[in-house]
């Protein structure tokens, strides 16, 4: 039987964190959710993460420093970003460096499931 992938969500806004942890693992995934960048690295869950999803703006390490922080370790899952604030620079940034997309707030729940399925096949899970 395979292994259920883990999805890791970095927000620090608790009611979006709790409303995709609760999304997530209605898709079947096994779900861990972090209040910071930060928090997600030093967690113990890092290498064994199939995809993240993470905001853009966060105190801290933003979600695209995250990004560039994780490249430069040679251990980044495919991200989907979420944001509040769209920006056209980041998210050219974001792409270039090989998110697998970016949605703004709100977002719909099933879209946010056809990109953890591409972002799953992208990494080969």
């Amino acid at each position: 039987m395979p292994e259920v992938p883990l999805i890791s969500i970095v927000d620090d806004d608790p009611s979006v964190r709790v409303a995709t942890h609760t999304l997530v693992r209605s898709f079947g995934y096994i779900v861990h959710a972090y209040a910071s960048a930060e928090s997600f690295l030093l967690s113990p869950h890092v290498n064994d993460t199939a995809c993240v999803i993470a905001d853009i703006q966060m105190p801290g390490m933003s979600g695209v420093e995250l990004q560039d922080f994780l490249i430069a370790q040679g251990r980044c899952p495919p991200i989907i970003f979420i944001t509040a604030f769209p920006e056209e620079h980041v998210r050219m940034h974001a792409m270039k460096a090989g998110a697998v997309c970016f949605l703004s707030k709100p977002f719909d729940g099933k879209v946010l499931g056809k990109w953890i399925d591409v972002a799953l096949r992208a990494r080969g899970g």
